[in-house]
């Protein structure tokens, strides 16, 4: 069996490409994400006490809003056969059950020797909002 992960031909992403994806964030998230997690935070089920906070509601774990640059780095930029290598995010607004997101992914740089690409990330409702934004570094497996 030859092994084609070296000669196989790469596309390098070129600098300034973007990638988004968007979709509507639900309860059903919160639940499903607590199911992976654990996180039974106060702040995503109860509504008399998470009103009570600067929040001024329930809102969505981060896990569940920055998932989305999950999907838009192995879905679309890089693409298939990619994992993040490095992570560094800020988390600036909530979001709520029944907020639109939208993640989106900038190509910041690109090695032309390795299949590793560097990004700026963000998530933004649909009010126009960023609800976070960082830097990712991604590793792109050829498949």
């Amino acid at each position: 069996m030859t092994d084609t992960r070296d000669t196989a031909q790469r596309t390098v992403p070129r600098v300034g490409t973007t990638a988004s994806r968007s979709r509507l964030v639900t309860r059903r998230d919160i639940t499903l994400f607590t199911e992976i997690s654990g996180d039974r935070n106060p702040l995503h089920y109860d509504e008399e006490r998470a009103a009570a906070t600067r929040f001024g509601g329930i809102v969505v774990q981060g896990g569940v809003t920055t998932a989305l640059l999950n999907a838009v780095v192995a879905e679309d930029l890089p693409g298939p056969g990619s994992v993040f290598l490095q992570l560094d995010l800020g988390f600036k607004a909530p979001v709520r059950p029944g907020d639109v997101i939208t993640g989106t992914v900038e190509v910041t740089s690109a090695r032309e020797d390795k299949p590793i690409t560097a990004l700026d990330v963000r998530v933004t409702r649909d009010d126009g909002v960023v609800a976070v934004e960082g830097k990712a570094v991604c590793y792109t497996e050829p498949l």
